[in-house]
Formats: structure tokens, sequence, C-alpha cells
């Protein structure tokens, strides 16, 4: 079968090669699935690079996020490959407790796109953001993959969503979406427009992927007691936390690695699955994919998520 591989860690277009390797054999309690479509994802471009968190070793198949057929049932199934990436390929193995069914209606690109997303999605806003009807969310980078996502879920909450993008074809995403108010963060400073918007209120929750300059910033336009949820830093720059101002302002600054709650608390990312799952049905969420790629167009769906040029998410299909 076909897969690719990272044999050294760099730019992805240089380290990555596409080979053919031996089909997986799944283990007890593995399955073995056909790959239908693998969700990219910003962390694939760090992992490949060196620059996550997560160091698998080398040469390791990309792909964290897929939606697979299983050989011999022809099931539908989404999740994470067993044991860490390897989604970037024409056949995976899952672990069967943790292979979820794909909801009814949803397309196989739209499954391989809720798994990390809305789950993360789901566990930073309710869970460490106890996000309440009524309040505000603020979501940067809102017509990204994490973006698109926070929204839908914060209008399903009953929140009133501001958005940040960049530019008039990511800010009319936003707006698509359900966002109520869409700021172009490359054409208008965000913190006192947040500040306008709400009344002088603030933003009650702040979704942030994004880390640097828009951490800092969105410290100054947060809400008394608000939470500021750490999801990623696409900008490149980890934001240094003034504990002092976060006293003074009475607000929090909640962390979020949804990947732990697989060990420390598995149980619920059944639980999100299932709302996920009602959400959809209701007509609630809808993945967005920006663009469907052919699995040998890997390295280029990578360097367009690293620039920043996709809307939604990028999914990859053999």
């Amino acid at each position: 079968m076909r897969a690719w591989r990272v044999h050294s860690l760099g730019d992805p277009a240089e380290v990555m090669s596409l080979d053919e390797v031996d089909q997986p054999t799944p283990g007890e309690g593995q399955l073995l699935v056909r790959v239908l479509a693998a969700g990219l994802n910003f962390p694939d471009v760090l992992m490949t690079m060196g620059m996550y968190q997560e160091k698998p070793p080398l040469p390791f198949t990309p792909g964290v996020e897929l939606c697979g057929e299983v050989v011999g049932t022809g099931q539908r199934v989404l999740g994470s490959p067993a044991g860490g990436p390897g989604g970037f390929a024409e056949y995976a193995l899952m672990d069967a407790a943790a292979a979820w069914p794909v909801p009814d209606g949803m397309s196989d690109e739209q499954a391989a796109s809720l798994y990390l997303t809305y789950q993360t999605g789901y566990v930073g806003l309710h869970r460490r953001a106890a996000l309440q009807a009524g309040e505000w969310l603020l979501v940067h980078a809102g017509a990204g993959g994490v973006g698109t996502a926070a929204i839908q879920l914060g209008k399903a909450a009953g929140a009133k969503v501001i958005a940040t993008a960049g530019g008039a074809r990511k800010t009319e995403v936003c707006r698509q979406l359900g966002a109520d108010h869409v700021i172009d963060y490359t054409a208008e400073d965000f913190v006192p427009l947040v500040k306008e918007i709400t009344g002088g209120h603030g933003a009650d929750v702040v979704y942030d992927p994004v880390g640097g300059e828009v951490f800092d910033k969105s410290r100054r336009c947060i809400a008394f007691e608000g939470r500021l949820v750490v999801v990623g830093f696409t900008s490149g720059t980890i934001p240094q936390a003034p504990v002092n101002h976060a006293l003074v302002k009475n607000y929090s600054i909640v962390g979020l690695h949804w990947g732990l709650y697989r060990k420390h608390d598995p149980a619920r990312i059944g639980a999100v699955h299932e709302e996920l799952c009602r959400l959809f049905a209701a007509g609630a969420i809808d993945p967005l994919v920006g663009r469907s790629m052919p699995l040998t167009e890997l390295p280029a769906a990578m360097a367009a998520i690293a620039d920043r040029s996709t809307v939604g998410k990028v999914v990859l299909t053999p």
C-alpha cells in the first residue's frame, strides 16, 4: 500500500516521500481500516518539522484524524490512528474502543473533519470555559478548521459570537457560519471593536489558537471573570502570561490540550462524540471542508495550511 512517511524532520516538501509499505496488521483490540479521507491539521505540519510536543520516532506516517471503512464489515468510523499519527496512507490501524461511528448523512470528508477540531472546541468551550448562553465569545482565526468549529459550537450553545479573520474572503466565511460580528484583523484593531460591540463588557470567553500578540491583545478586551482559552500557537510565538494582570482583572487563563483526555478521561470523548452527532443531526453544526485534495498532493496541502491560505478543513482522499 502507499503511505506518506517522514524520514527526517524539516520542510514537509523535503522530508516526506510517498512510499510503498506493507499493509499494517491489527493487533488485539485493533481494527484495520481503509482510509476514506484524512483531515489535515496544523499539528501535522509542526510534527513533520519537529516543532510539536509529540515527537514520534522516525520514519513515521503523519495524519492524526481520519474517516475509514473497517475491513471485513464495511462500517464507517472516525477517529485517530492507533498509537499516534498514521492517517495519510491507504490503510491504517485504529483502536476498536476509540473508533467512533460516522453520523448518518455525513460525508467521508466531513467525518474526517469532525473528530479533532470539534472535540477540541466542545471540550474547550463547555468543559474548560463553561460557556453560557448569552455570553460573548471571541473566536480568533475564525475561518480556519479550529475557528469554524468554535463559531458553530458557540452559536449552538447560545453565545453571541465575535470572530476575527484576515481578509474579505475569510471574514465572509465567518459570517456564513453564523458569527454575529466579524472583524478583519488585517484592517482593524480588534481590541477597541470588541469593547464597542459588547458595550464595554468585553469577551466572556476568548478562544485563541493563535497565541503571540493575539493573546496579549485579547487580555485587554476580556470581561470581568472572563476565560481565555489557550488552544495553540499558530503564530509561532508562545506568549508569556502576566499573572498580575489576571489578578487585577479577575480573569482566568485556561489551558486546553484535548489529547490528554484520551489518557485521563477517555469516557468524555465518547460522550462528546454522541453530543456532536446530536448537534449534526439537528443542523447545529456542519463541518466546513474548504478543500479536498488527492493523497498524492499532501506536501502542497501542508504548504497551503502553513501559509494560512485555506479556509475550513483541508482533507486528503486516497
